[in-house]
């Protein structure tokens, strides 16, 4: 848990986002960092080495996809995400309606968060909860916007 806090300790507090603010959301957006804490366990994913993933956002939509950088080729280490659907934006709570995804057990859940915009980072934590498979976890991701 310590690792936790420590990697949580660099996480921007979460800022109210205002109407006019909503449009900076709205991007294309890299994972750098993703914490998953279930059952007091914590996994934290550094996707700056061997996994890439970027999220996208248009006014009423997103949509992500990650892979790992080896091309599939270590079996050990073969990852694919892909998926998408449609979002609501309040302030700074942030509700992703999952349609589409590649682990169709996730498909049609709502998923809440609570997000924080601070320069170019993006910080989005909340609860992931699906009691038909089991998943009840925390997810934190920290995403820095891409340059167009």
């Amino acid at each position: 848990m310590s690792i936790v806090t420590i990697s949580c300790n660099n996480i921007q507090p979460s800022l109210v986002i205002s109407n006019s603010e909503k449009t900076n959301i709205q991007g294309t957006w890299k994972l750098i960092e993703g914490i998953t804490i279930e059952k007091g366990d914590s996994v934290i994913t550094d996707y700056t080495k061997d996994k890439s993933f970027i999220k996208i956002l248009n006014a009423t939509h997103f949509a992500f996809i990650g892979h790992d950088l080896n091309k599939g080729k270590d079996a050990a280490a073969a990852f694919f995400s892909s998926g998408g659907g449609s979002y609501e934006l309040n302030d700074s709570n942030y509700t992703e309606h999952l349609e589409y995804c590649n682990a169709r057990e996730w498909e049609n859940n709502d998923f809440h968060f609570t997000i924080s915009i601070h320069n170019d980072t993006l910080v989005q934590q909340g609860i992931e909860k699906i009691d038909s498979i089991g998943v009840n976890r925390i997810n934190i991701e920290k995403y820095v916007r891409l340059k167009e």
